[in-house]
């Protein structure tokens, strides 16, 4: 779960420096890919939670 939530704020982090900051377009294009592949992986560890061993 914490690796889910800093990937998420690493994600938006770039988004925004990307919007900012002239020329670097390419980081919003990669804190939007990220953040939709943290989502897919997010909804997929939902569905299929782990089992745990006793």
């Amino acid at each position: 779960m914490v690796v889910f939530l800093l990937v998420i704020l690493v994600a938006v982090v770039l988004g925004i420096i990307g919007a900012v900051a002239g020329g670097l377009f390419y980081l919003l294009i990669i804190g939007c890919v990220l953040l939709v592949a943290d989502l897919v992986y997010g909804v997929v560890r939902l569905r299929h939670p782990r089992q745990r061993h006793r």
